[in-house]
C-alpha cells in the first residue's frame, strides 16, 4: 500500500509539472510582486503630497481650488484598498486606475500653477519635493511597465494549451491589465502651432 501511495505521488507530481501548474504558480507570483511594486510607488507619491501641499500653502494668494483638487484626488486615490486581489477584478482595477489618473492630473495642474509663483520656483524645499515627485512618477512608470509585462506573460500562459486545461481545473483566470486612460486622445495626433510661441 505504501508503494502505491509513493507511486501515485510521483505520478501526480509528474503530471502537475508537465501540465504547467508550477509555471502558473511562478507567473502568478511574478504578477503579485510586480503589483506590490506598483502599489509601493503610488504610496510613495501619496506620501509626498502632504509636504508639497504644505509648502505651497505658505505662498500668499495661492489658488486654493488647485490645492483642494489635489487633496481630494489624493483622498480618493488612497481610499481604494489596493490588495493583490485587485488585479483579479477588472472593474476594481479600472476604479483604482481612474483614481490614480485623477491624482496625476491634479498634480500636473498644481505644477503648472506653481510656475506663476516666483517664490515657490526658487524655494529649495519645494524644488527638492518637486524632484522627488518627478522621480516617483518615473518609478511609477517603470513599475507599471513591469506589472503590464508580468500580467501579459501570465495571461498568455493560462490561455495556452495544455496549460489552459490546468488553469481551468484549478480556477486560474486571466488577470486584469492596466489600460490607456484616454485611448481616443492618445490616438489623435497632437497639433503644434509654432506661430504662438514667444520670440
Amino acid at each position: 500500500m505504501k508503494m502505491i501511495r509513493i507511486a501515485l505521488t510521483v505520478l501526480l507530481a509528474g503530471v502537475l509539472a508537465g501540465c504547467g501548474y508550477n509555471e502558473i504558480q511562478s507567473k502568478d507570483e511574478a504578477v503579485k510582486g510586480a503589483w506590490a511594486e506598483v502599489i509601493s510607488q503610488y504610496q510613495r507619491r501619496a506620501d509626498l503630497i502632504p509636504n508639497i501641499v504644505e509648502t505651497v500653502k505658505g505662498e500668499a494668494n495661492f489658488e486654493q481650488e488647485t490645492l483642494t483638487r489635489v487633496i481630494e484626488a489624493r483622498a480618493r486615490a488612497t481610499s481604494i484598498q489596493a490588495t493583490p486581489e485587485l488585479v483579479n477584478d477588472p472593474a476594481a482595477l479600472a476604479r483604482f486606475q481612474a483614481a490614480q489618473g485623477e491624482l496625476s492630473s491634479a498634480l500636473s495642474r498644481l505644477m503648472v500653477v506653481v510656475e506663476r509663483y516666483p517664490d515657490l520656483k526658487t524655494n529649495q524645499g519645494f524644488q527638492d519635493l518637486r524632484t522627488q515627485l518627478e522621480g516617483t512618477e518615473n518609478r511609477i512608470t517603470v513599475a507599471r511597465n513591469r506589472f503590464i509585462k508580468a500580467t501579459q506573460d501570465y495571461n498568455v500562459l493560462v490561455r495556452q494549451f495544455p496549460v489552459n486545461l490546468t488553469a481551468m481545473v484549478f480556477g486560474y483566470k486571466e488577470k486584469a491589465q492596466f489600460t490607456v486612460e484616454n485611448e481616443a486622445a492618445v490616438q489623435k495626433a497632437p497639433t503644434v502651432d509654432f506661430g504662438t510661441q514667444k520670440k
